[in-house]
């Protein structure tokens, strides 16, 4: 069956409104919530930025059953993989069966606006591969200690530890991430960019390093995310989209860019052509069935959608009362 996730973005709206998109979702069918974990907006211009952590304890208090987490957190740089571990471990004692870690290898946005250096991609990868270990250990370990290449444990103990297991999912934008997520994670997070250079070779990067990790395929997620703007009038819809133009350019993921003035005075460029072809840009419920069949044709077993709509309710009201019922009617 396929699972449908709402992605809260912290950049584009304030968290009390978001607060109120994630209820609508539950009641729209939504079984995961992720948010984003950002220091820095990517844009300047009416941009805010709330701290997905303490967001999460609030949605999990005003929801009822929906699985809560972030999409996704870096753990590897401005905070510490121990740190990470404890705050997850809390929510999940708090929330048992509820919260879930999305965790990705960053961008210069959050890292470099507060001292941290912006390592090379094969640094990146290496930096997540311990901590992926370290949060595990801490989660399921007594007085863990750890000798790395970047990070250092003596003797370290969570007095409380998650209830429930905490699934991981780890984003990969390469070969590389794939393996870790098999090996380490519980899901995959690809976006549609990646899936367009790398194809399914993700997923079976992902799929061969969990079967050697001895796990079960069938209860893994591979996740699609995908940035999805909706309005009856397709310039209100675009309208939306524009908001996250400079997230099309690559080297705003790649190199040092993290101020979010000089991200946006370097966007003017993607024009609206761009991002038809890019993101899910829609007028109509059947459109948004046909793009996620595309997907969940290629293995895909969840859909993360990122609502960026002007009007955000106008989205969940055609997601509750035609997309989801679709999936769902398809299911044996």
């Amino acid at each position: 069956m396929i699972v449908f996730g709402y992605d809260a973005p912290q950049e584009q709206f304030p968290p009390d409104k978001l607060l109120d998109y994630s209820i609508l979702a539950e009641r729209a069918g939504f079984e995961l919530i992720g948010t984003s974990d950002h220091f820095h907006p990517w844009i300047h211009t009416g941009s805010h930025c709330g701290f997905a952590w303490v967001w999460l304890s609030a949605v999990a208090e005003r929801t009822r059953s929906v699985k809560l987490g972030t999409m996704v957190t870096c753990p590897i740089l401005r905070y510490n993989p121990a740190i990470v571990a404890q705050a997850f471990a809390t929510l999940g004692f708090l929330y048992p069966g509820r919260i879930f870690l999305g965790v990705g290898a960053g961008e210069a946005l959050n890292e470099s606006p507060v001292g941290c250096n912006w390592p090379s991609p094969k640094e990146r990868v290496e930096r997540m591969e311990e901590a992926l270990k370290i949060i595990t250990y801490l989660w399921t370990r007594e007085f863990v200690t750890f000798k790395g290449k970047y990070y250092t444990l003596s003797k370290a103990n969570l007095y409380t530890k998650p209830k429930d297991r905490v699934p991981i999912y780890v984003a990969a934008g390469g070969p590389k991430m794939a393996e870790l997520a098999g090996r380490y994670g519980d899901g995959i997070v690809i976006l549609p960019a990646a899936f367009k250079r790398y194809g399914s070779m993700l997923i079976k990067k992902f799929e061969d390093a969990a079967k050697e990790s001895g796990k079960n395929l069938d209860t893994l997620k591979k996740i699609i995310f995908l940035n999805a703007s909706y309005d009856e009038d397709l310039e209100t819809a675009l309208e939306g989209a524009r908001f996250w133009k400079c997230t099309t350019i690559p080297a705003f993921f790649q190199y040092n860019f993290y101020d979010p003035r000089e991200i946006e005075a370097n966007s003017w460029a993607v024009g609206d052509e761009a991002l038809l072809k890019i993101r899910l840009i829609t007028t109509n419920a059947e459109d948004n069935i046909k793009a996620i069949e595309n997907y969940t044709k290629q293995g895909f077993n969840t859909v993360f959608i990122m609502n960026v709509s002007k009007y955000p309710e106008k989205l969940f009201k055609i997601y509750g009362e035609k997309v989801i019922p679709y999936f769902k009617e398809k299911t044996p």
